[in-house]
């Protein structure tokens, strides 16, 4: 496993250089003009264009007065710094979504408090209307534009731009389970080229994944492949040493390498890396099901649900007699589902079918589009015209609002299963119950109604063992994407 050193400008990993620093050039523009606009403009509305001044206290009874030109000139010197500090425009943070939102929280966050606490040893009274305009604006533009430039990313990276050229090394079974997982995330800006494998042979790991080589070719298949990452799938062929020195030999061609654990739907908040006598050892906690955290998941549903009651009720009013005079029947359609740990609920929709639809399905069943114990039928002749409408943009499922106040769905998790789908769950599978069904989900935006059933449960199962407040409200962000587009509802 022999590789030469390369440096040459137009090496790939020169090339990731170069489109990482480009990158991250638009962002620190981008940053400086959002922070200024906040800072300045949270100073001019706070007070106006009068010449105001900061009084601190002096140690002989006098005061020293600093301008808020001049503050604001610090503040947003120190934010500029903190958002480079905390790595927001460092190239592990690029594109990677929840990662540089946290960083550009934290460092955010951190700046005021260092604020506040000079503000208080200094016994000096800085404008509280300033601080309070200053930071929600501030971060909130900030997020904006990160948001902004993400998508402009993501778009690059469809056409093969802004992205990595990696190569997976390791047993052909978890280089193959690898690449499975890795295609589903395709905003990563991981581009698979090529594998190597221990047995080398004419053929593809998985479809337009060739094998390029054995483990001797790495150096041959970096260059044929003009790769500038090595993705690390694992191997008993390859014992310490030679991995070390594999690493110092990628290390000197400036390739990148990513080792990928053989863990599989571990979120980043349950990973804790324990280095231990030079080991890198991955600890990971068991997911959450009570406590602290659970409290609070529970405290922003009812509160979301409830001011969500109060604010869509005109709307409620207007679906409800639009569903009566569309077709015969209550505007309501009340089922019975399955909750947290089997606990059967009433679940609550508009009425999107007509009156004793539950009766005919037995006649559709052999039509279903689903698979598994999952009923789905593109055309079902049950739907009524409104009904449509409402399942396209998920309208029929806004009463599911009632549900999460009474403590018997969340906002967010897996899909509420009927008790005859329950019935065939396998252990793997039950273990959906162990948080409450919710109003959306992960299933709700990467799919819907196009999901197979294994990608349901899978989905359903990532968040079951992964579950956040954070995620939680990405999910709802996401949900309502997902619902304007109307992709994948019948």
């Amino acid at each position: 496993m022999t590789l030469a050193r390369q440096s040459s400008v137009g090496s790939p990993a020169v090339a990731v250089a170069m489109w990482r620093r480009a990158y991250a050039r638009r962002l620190l523009v981008t940053d400086l003009i959002v922070i200024t606009a906040a800072v300045y403009g949270s100073q001019f509305i706070r007070f106006g264009t009068a010449g105001e001044s900061l009084r601190i206290p002096g140690e002989h009874g006098g005061e020293v007065e600093l301008s808020y030109a001049l503050v604001s000139a610090i503040l947003v010197a120190g934010w500029f710094l903190a958002l480079g500090i905390f790595g927001t425009r460092a190239g592990a943070a690029i594109g990677a979504g929840t990662t540089e939102y946290k960083r550009i929280a934290d460092a955010t966050i951190r700046v005021f408090a260092v604020l506040a606490i000079a503000a208080f040893l200094s016994q000096s009274e800085v404008g509280r209307g300033y601080l309070l305009v200053a930071l929600p604006l501030g971060l909130s533009m900030l997020l904006v534009s990160r948001w902004m430039w993400r998508e402009w990313l993501l778009r690059r990276r469809r056409y093969g731009q802004y992205s990595h050229r990696a190569v997976l090394m390791g047993e052909r079974q978890k280089s193959v389970h690898v690449a499975e997982q890795m295609a589903r995330d395709p905003a990563s800006g991981i581009v698979i080229v090529g594998a190597v494998t221990e047995h080398a042979g004419d053929d593809e790991l998985a479809p337009g994944i060739p094998v390029l080589g054995d483990y001797a070719d790495v150096g041959r298949v970096l260059d044929q492949a003009r790769a500038d990452m090595v993705v690390f799938t694992g191997s008993d062929t390859i014992d310490p040493r030679g991995m070390r020195e594999l690493g110092w030999e990628l290390e000197a061609r400036s390739t990148e390498l990513i080792v990928a654990p053989a863990l599989t739907d571990v979120a980043g908040p349950r990973i804790h890396a324990r280095p231990v006598a030079g080991l890198p050892l991955i600890q990971v906690d068991y997911p959450e099901f009570e406590g602290r955290r659970y409290a609070l998941k529970r405290a922003f549903d009812v509160v979301v649900s409830a001011v969500a009651l109060l604010v869509l009720s005109p709307l409620f009013l207007v679906i409800a007699v639009l569903v009566r005079r569309d077709s015969p029947g209550p505007a309501f359609f009340v089922q019975e589902r399955v909750g947290l740990n089997g606990r059967r609920f009433r679940m609550l929709k508009f009425r999107s079918m007509v009156v004793h639809a539950e009766a005919q399905l037995a006649t559709l069943l052999d039509q279903s589009n689903g698979d598994g114990p999952l009923f789905k039928l593109r055309a079902d002749p049950r739907v009524t015209r409104l009904g449509s409408i409402l399942r396209r943009y998920s309208l029929d499922e806004l009463p599911q609002l009632v549900n999460v106040l009474l403590g018997h769905m969340s906002l967010v998790g897996p899909r509420p299963p009927l008790a005859t789908e329950v019935a065939r769950y396998d252990d793997r599978t039950r273990r959906r119950l162990l948080v409450k069904p919710g109003v959306t989900g992960l299933w709700q935006t990467q799919g819907r109604s196009d999901l197979s059933w294994e990608d349901s449960v899978r989905l359903d199962l990532y968040y079951v063992e992964n579950w956040s407040l954070t995620g939680d409200i990405i999910v709802l962000y996401r949900t309502v994407r997902s619902v304007v587009r109307a992709q994948g509802a019948y």
